[in-house]
């Protein structure tokens, strides 16, 4: 297995005012729960800005809990964008558990939704979403204990929404990146099927260097007709924010939401499905800002 490595990426070096303040930045942190997986040395962390999901010392996933922001891993709310392309949503293929709160959120979102599918290789993964972020599994709630390339590969049921978010501080494993994987995913869709995947990527998109651009998108413009590109601008204002209290970007890496269908051209900005979401505590308008419309 290789990985991309996410620095590897980067165009622009960070200012060094910025990266000293991240650099000098300590937490309070409490160790509520730890355990050795098969694949991760697992750690629950609790401090002054959230809970969070930690593998191997890196935030997996988790909730923040501050004055400016309350909620999930603020990237993870692009994965509600879309209720806004087709509210009507009944199976959905969901690869990595994390918080829950994700899952939580669809089923109150999506009203006729019959079934959500989700594929982690964390054996204890629900019970410490559970126990640890609030995680309340419906009865359309199915886990399934198994590596989600593997999943997709044998995979015969047809979906309308597959959400895949592999990309985190370690790296991406390029094995998501192959034409074997996006050809899974294709016979894994309905006709009318959404998939949005996570990637990262310096967000200077015009610059003649970015790896993402040349190397990465391009794949996406093989397989799907039509590809919603959002940079992660919102939430890494967010992120930085809560977390450092910086108003601007400091790492030249951003979240990437690819949100790809072969169907729909255009998103739904109507206020009643904006006004759904609101209920979730989650203003989407803010995140459909960074819609990067020149590569629709």
């Amino acid at each position: 297995m290789s990985e991309l490595i996410p620095e590897t990426m980067a165009i622009h070096k960070p200012k060094t005012n910025l990266l000293k303040i991240i650099n000098n930045k300590s937490f309070n942190d409490k160790v509520l729960y730890e355990t050795q997986s098969a694949f991760h040395n697992i750690k629950i962390i609790e401090n002054e800005i959230g809970r969070f999901l930690h593998y191997s010392d890196t935030y997996q996933a988790g909730l923040i809990n501050t004055n400016y922001y309350q909620g999930n891993l603020p990237y993870i709310n692009y994965f509600l964008i879309p209720y806004l392309i087709n509210p009507n949503i009944e199976k959905i293929l969901l690869i990595g558990l994390g918080s829950g709160k994700i899952v939580n959120d669809i089923e109150v979102l999506f009203k006729k939704l019959k079934k959500i599918d989700v594929v982690d290789l964390e054996e204890n993964i629900t019970d410490i979403a559970q126990n640890y972020f609030g995680f309340k599994p419906s009865n359309k709630f199915n886990f399934i204990l198994q590596d989600g390339l593997t999943y997709l590969f044998n995979n015969k049921t047809k979906y309308d929404l597959i959400i895949v978010d592999v990309a985190n501080n370690e790296g991406i494993d390029t094995r998501f990146l192959s034409p074997e994987y996006f050809t899974s995913i294709k016979k894994s869709l309905k006709k009318s099927g959404i998939f949005v995947s996570n990637m990262c990527a310096s967000p200077d998109f015009e610059h003649p260097k970015n790896y993402f651009m040349k190397q990465i998108f391009p794949i996406y413009n093989e397989f799907f007709r039509y590809n919603h590109l959002f940079k992660g601008n919102y939430s890494d204002e967010v992120y930085y924010k809560a977390f450092f209290n910086i108003d601007e970007r400091v790492i030249d890496i951003t979240n990437v939401i690819i949100i790809s269908t072969d169907n729909y051209k255009t998103i739904n900005t109507t206020q009643n499905l904006i006004n759904d979401i609101a209920k979730l505590n989650i203003n989407i308008e803010n995140y459909l800002k960074d819609l990067y419309q020149s590569v629709i």
